[in-house]
């Protein structure tokens, strides 16, 4: 085995959601709408540019994760919103799930089964419109989050014992969309490009894992991605109003949730515009490091891997050096560079200074999250999954 095994620290198990048996390390299995098997992941890895230590950096960061785990199953944030649990757990099991791993099968099958129980435990129950709202959160953030969470781990398994409560989850977030379509930070109101992302996010996994979205819900969601679009072919994206620019966080997730929630891909217009526009940003578009805006290259990466070509290749591996010398400085150097591999905290990264988003609200913790889920985005998605047509 490889000789990150060392960095393995054990979780506290809770009852298990399934009968299901496996050695610790048994490849990820799947049966599911969203397929993070090994031979998948492993194909993914080779074709989109990943490599042995991308790998490594994410097997460290789990391990840093696991450490952090609770007794109780959960995770918290380490600054901010510290009440915050459901976003905070739903955040760190994003980055297990990301790496294959379910609560079925793989290395860290008791940590993720661990998480998923206390999601069970923590969300409502009952009848009345608060059905499938988490407890222990702040705002429709959270919601999204925990939500994605649940609906990649079903999608990945199809297990039975999380169907119901996903799909409860999911039609939470529909009943508590706005009336212009986007999401706002409590049930019903009006809110913002950057609520809506992690919402889409949430409907885009509970299609591809095979659950029932209501198709009016996205297109009244579109409806606001048209409103909020700025630009010849709409592919910058404000606050709550057509006044984005490119290369802006809000312009990041307008593209990804376009890409999830509206089928843009790279031949449209707007899509390829966006992705250029990203590209004034990229890690390796200036000689010295730039800041680590996590919340930006969370979004900005997903979107120009599903972009591709050129942008792609100068995105992840960096700019082209003369006389055909290696590329360097890419996304995945920049992040590995970043990573801290002394023994305090080994395997997380450091909330960056001036990050006005995930390092004040949500610590090392949602920084390494974020940071591990940008270095699984060779596998986590693959783009030939297809998703279950909305229902009318």
């Amino acid at each position: 085995m490889s000789r990150l095994a060392t960095f393995l620290i054990s979780a506290s198990l809770l009852a298990p959601l399934t009968s299901v048996t496996a050695a610790p390390d048994d490849p990820p299995a799947n049966t599911g709408g969203i397929d993070r098997t090994e031979k998948t992941k492993k194909r993914l890895l080779k074709e989109f540019g990943g490599s042995e230590e991308s790998e490594e950096a994410v097997m460290l960061g789990l391990a840093w994760l696991t450490q952090m785990q609770r007794p109780e199953g959960n995770w918290v944030y380490d600054q901010g919103k510290v009440d915050d649990k459901a976003a905070a757990t739903g955040m760190a099991l994003l980055a297990f799930l990301g790496a294959g791993q379910s609560h079925q099968a793989g290395r860290y099958k008791q940590t993720v089964r661990a998480a998923l129980d206390w999601l069970l435990k923590n969300i409502d129950k009952s009848q009345g419109d608060s059905r499938g709202q988490f407890a222990m959160i702040t705002n429709m953030y959270s919601q999204g989050i925990a939500t994605l969470a649940l609906c990649e781990a079903y999608g990945m398994t199809q297990d039975k014992d999380l169907r119901g409560t996903a799909q409860a989850a999911i039609e939470y977030i529909q009943r508590a969309q706005g009336e212009n379509g986007s999401w706002g930070y409590q049930y019903g109101g009006q809110g913002d490009n950057s609520i809506v992302g992690w919402q889409l996010q949430a409907l885009h996994a509970a299609q591809l894992a095979h659950l029932n979205v209501d198709g009016k819900v996205i297109k009244k969601a579109i409806g606001f991605l048209n409103f909020s679009a700025s630009g010849e072919h709409k592919e910058n994206y404000g606050y709550t109003a057509p006044d984005g620019a490119p290369a802006t966080s809000l312009s990041a997730v307008g593209l990804l949730s376009r890409y999830y929630a509206d089928g843009w891909r790279a031949k449209n217009p707007g899509f390829a515009a966006g992705a250029k526009g990203l590209m004034q940003r990229a890690p390796s578009a200036a000689p010295d490091k730039p800041p680590l805006d996590v919340y930006y290259y969370y979004y900005a990466t997903q979107v120009v891997r599903f972009y591709g070509g050129n942008e792609w290749t100068t995105w992840n591996e960096g700019t082209p050096k003369s006389g055909g010398a290696p590329r360097k400085s890419g996304m995945q150097d920049w992040l590995i560079e970043r990573q801290v591999r002394t023994p305090d905290d080994r395997g997380s990264w450091d909330p960056p200074q001036g990050d006005p988003q995930i390092a004040p609200n949500c610590g090392r913790l949602g920084t390494t999250a974020l940071c591990l889920l940008t270095l699984e985005v060779y596998y986590r998605y693959d783009p030939s999954e297809k998703v279950k047509p909305s229902g009318k």
